[in-house]
């Protein structure tokens, strides 16, 4: 029996975090709720508002999983350094629902979504866009963090198949 996933996927950023919440059921994805939080005021300000508008989207909207693209190494430390911050004020914000997360590279949500490890941002737009049977592409941060959720919808979709066959075995 197939049971219906909802994925909350997170593209973090310290200026612009990207969201998009998916519903999986078996290979079929539909789309709940994306969009971008967008930061302003000095860094601390910026964290607290990821954390409390991402508490309110899981208070909401109730997601099974959280799937969260893992943070690069930047040539920048100090904005490796904001990025990492901005992705733990992501996380904590769905540690009260007490969420698995799962966390995929870059290049993997991309292989996953496009077919490309190396797809350009407006690539990913049109696949989400495509996968999702959208009437128009979502803004770039949010296309990120809904192929995140569709990259797990994808695994997810994987090993149920490998846990079938591996069963009939």
């Amino acid at each position: 029996m197939t049971q219906l996933t909802r994925i909350l996927g997170i593209d973090p950023g310290s200026q612009l975090t990207g969201y998009g919440i998916v519903d999986a059921l078996g290979p079929r994805t539909t789309l709940v709720r994306c969009g971008s939080i967008r930061t302003s005021g000095e860094h601390g300000n910026r964290l607290r508002q990821i954390f409390l508008t991402l508490s309110t989207l899981v208070d909401e909207y109730r997601p099974h999983v959280v799937a969260i693209e893992r943070v690069f190494v930047h040539r920048n430390a100090d904005s490796a350094l904001k990025l990492g911050q901005a992705r733990a004020a992501a996380l904590c914000a769905t540690f009260i629902a007490d969420l698995p997360v799962y966390e995929y590279a870059a290049r993997h949500i991309k292989k996953a979504v496009v077919g490309r490890g190396a797809a350009e941002k407006a690539q990913v737009q049109h696949m989400v866009k495509m996968l999702l049977c959208l009437e128009s592409e979502p803004e770039p941060d949010a296309a990120d963090a809904l192929a995140a959720a569709l990259c797990h919808a994808h695994e997810r979709g994987a090993q149920a198949m490998i846990n079938a066959a591996a069963a009939r075995s």
